[in-house]
């Protein structure tokens, strides 16, 4: 609680930054989630009395870091929930993948399922039973050392989307993201939740955010220069 790293906060809405390894809601594990680190936080601060309502509107995995809102009320999260929905809340990230790929700019289109014993995602046919359209653009940032600076435009959210589409679409796992076909570079998976933008439940404001990846441990400090001057 003490490092939870707060963007912006009101009555309504709390944005913050998302550590690498953390869940975004409590799993088997146990383990600390966000959703509760983020209600026993207000709870202690503002001392407040019975349950903390904190309302989960979408998902980071939790290999995975960057910004992530959640609502204060009600009524907040069901109107971010319609912005999702209605593809208004926009999430763009960063990643470092494998390779280089053939064209500077493009848009994946496939279909995804997931298999929930394994924890593990895969391309399937559109006619295939419980698949998921997934559709996402990305913009060549950077290459060195035949690695690339990718910068993701997320159309649908769909689990390990990202990861997917990069591994098995354009044959380029990402860095460090050992499920997916990277067996050889260590660290922190190389996928950053970098730019949130989205019209504030209430008072309407068109609101955006930018949060710098860590570099520790990851190979996005390959990209250091490349990634700062995209987040000024």
């Amino acid at each position: 609680m003490q490092n939870l790293n707060i963007v912006y906060e009101d009555n309504h809405i709390i944005v913050i930054v998302k550590p690498y390894n953390v869940a975004v809601q409590e799993d088997s594990s146990k383990d600390e989630d966000m959703l509760n680190i983020i209600k026993n936080y207000i709870k202690i601060r503002d001392n407040k009395p019975g349950n903390v309502y904190i309302g989960l509107v979408h998902r980071l995995d939790r290999v995975t870091g960057g910004l992530m809102v959640f609502a204060k009320t009600s009524k907040a999260a069901a109107r971010l929930t319609e912005q999702i929905k209605d593809k208004q809340l926009k999430k763009n990230y960063l990643c470092v993948v494998n390779g280089i790929p053939k064209n500077s700019k493009d848009k994946l289109t496939t279909y995804l399922k997931k298999d929930e014993k394994t924890n593990t995602v895969s391309i399937v046919p559109m006619a295939q039973l419980g698949s998921k359209q997934a559709v996402l653009e990305y913009e060549l940032i950077a290459s060195k050392n035949n690695k690339s600076l990718l910068s993701i435009n997320l159309i649908t959210g769909r689990s390990h989307q990202i990861r997917v589409q990069m591994a098995k679409q354009l044959n380029m796992p990402i860095y460090a993201d050992f499920k997916y076909g990277d067996k050889t570079n260590k660290g922190n998976l190389c996928l950053w939740a970098y730019k949130l933008a989205f019209v504030h439940p209430t008072t309407k404001q068109n609101l955006k955010f930018v949060s710098c990846p860590d570099f520790d441990n990851s190979g996005f400090k390959i990209f250091k220069d490349d990634i700062e001057k995209i987040i000024k």
